[in-house]
């Protein structure tokens, strides 16, 4: 799970620091950042995805996650340095051990399950070069860092009670270069000194965590009268929710002996019955299914009832929300257990009720499969439904942070609700979304003319 990001110098964010839980809400007025955040991490995942070492930072295209342009884009307007720095805090799942390679075995030196990567990138004569990686585990720190004209320099800094320092091989003198992809060591590191392949498990515990990242951006594919499915299983849905049809069947494939229950005293069901529980657990639906146009045909149709009706209709012909939610429901529990899921307006398109009621399906997720959720969000109805929930005890202070986020004068800056053991919000922004008790007072004051205009006729 990422506890902490904190990033300087990107878009409208010259400082950043958010903690996270395992739901982070981030909610504001348009343009005040919130996208920002989220862009962030995808920067990172594509950096990771991208074949090419030498690539800093992959800023995208049209085929990626995000396309961000170029350095000086994502770049803050206040930068006069040209940098980009950033720290992720995460903690991995089991705890990490590593020995000294140059002493015997079993002498785990370094441990620890917390783990921290700060990294800088710096724009130079149209070149961007990272100049700094810094791993941390525990209290122990290991850095690669530019010191001048481009020499890099290899270095561990602890709290004094380890006597542990990197040692060169003999007849390696050449200065190392650039870290790769901004996170990783060159392979020289490990080349020119005794004791620091260990380095490559650092990094490892980096691309896991990227791996575990997943995202449903907020404009999603239009639903199809039909959908071919080629026997494939997607890793997601697809950033639009595209590959949603894909999941749904592949999830039947591999659950026909492995069902999932839904509590208590219910029989198990298999994936897409579970999503067809949820939809009609948010009224959306009274049944949904999905259909081969013939036996053995990999060509599907996508089939709802809704309440008005006792047939089945497909999904093109009814409602547009259903076919907005299904991805993000899909989403959720589709990816697997231990996952951090990035949703993007999940609520585009649906009723109020039923953006209250999509906060519970995400609390069931969290609490379910032990993922983590990051909702952007302007929906205040499901901001409402989480703090009807720590109200009542059905969701705990501590697996919840909620933020706000404005942009006075260009400049993003991000305010964390304080919340009571009740759901209040001790520190309510002004006008969070919008001043409701303007709208009702001069609402009140119109009706009022009206009728004093109506008795002087």
């Amino acid at each position: 799970m990422i506890q902490k990001i904190s990033i300087r110098n990107f878009k409208s964010w010259a400082e950043l620091d958010l903690d996270l839980a395992p739901i982070s809400g981030l909610f504001g007025v348009n343009s005040s950042g919130k996208s920002a955040i989220l862009h962030f991490l995808l920067l990172l995942k594509q950096t990771k995805e991208t074949t090419d070492r030498t690539i800093v930072l992959d800023f995208g295209d049209s085929d990626k996650y995000v396309n961000l342009g170029s350095f000086s884009e994502v770049k803050h307007k206040s930068n006069q340095h040209n940098f980009l720095s950033w720290e992720i805090h995460w903690a991995s799942d089991e705890e990490i051990s590593i020995s000294d390679p140059s002493e015997r075995k079993g002498n785990n030196l370094f441990h620890g399950k917390n783990l921290v990567l700060k990294a800088t990138v710096q724009e130079s004569e149209k070149r961007i070069l990272c100049t700094e990686i810094q791993y941390r585990l525990g209290n122990d720190i290991f850095s690669l860092q530019m010191e001048k004209d481009e020499e890099y320099i290899l270095d561990y800094r602890g709290d004094g009670n380890k006597t542990f320092s990197f040692i060169r091989n003999p007849g390696r003198p050449w200065s190392l270069p650039a870290p790769q992809k901004s996170y990783a060591f060159p392979d020289q590191a490990r080349t020119y000194f005794q004791n620091s392949s260990f380095l490559a498990d650092l990094e490892l515990q980096y691309e896991k965590l990227i791996d575990k990242i997943y995202y449903l951006g907020p404009l999603r594919d239009y639903p199809k009268r039909q959908y071919i499915w080629g026997g494939g299983r997607p890793t997601d849905v697809g950033r639009r929710g595209e590959r949603v049809v894909d999941a749904l069947l592949a999830a039947d494939a591999a659950n026909q002996k492995r069902s999932i229950g839904i509590g208590r005293g219910n029989k198990k069901k298999i994936f897409s019955e579970y999503i067809a529980y949820w939809l009609k657990e948010l009224s959306l639906i009274q049944d949904f299914k999905l259909e081969a146009i013939s036996q053995g045909a990999d060509i599907y149709r996508v089939k709802v009832m809704t309440s008005q009706s006792n047939k089945y209709v497909l999904i093109t012909d009814v409602g547009f929300g259903i076919s907005q939610v299904l991805p993000v429901l899909v989403q959720l529990f589709y990816v697997p257990e231990g996952s951090i899921v990035l949703l993007e307006q999940p609520e585009i398109h649906l009723h109020p009720s039923i953006q209250s009621s999509l906060a519970d399906v995400i609390i069931n997720a969290v609490r379910t499969r032990n993922i983590q959720v990051v909702v952007e969000s302007h929906s205040e109805h499901l901001l409402r439904r989480l703090q009807r929930r720590l109200a009542e005890k059905t969701l705990a202070p501590e697996n919840i942070s909620l933020f706000f986020i404005n942009n006075p004068n260009g400049v993003s800056k991000l305010d964390k609700l304080e919340l009571s053991k009740y759901g209040e919000i001790k520190n309510w922004p002004p006008n969070f979304f919008g001043n409701e008790f303007t709208e009702i007072a001069e609402t009140r004051k119109a009706i009022l003319n009206q009728k004093i205009a109506e008795n002087d006729k």
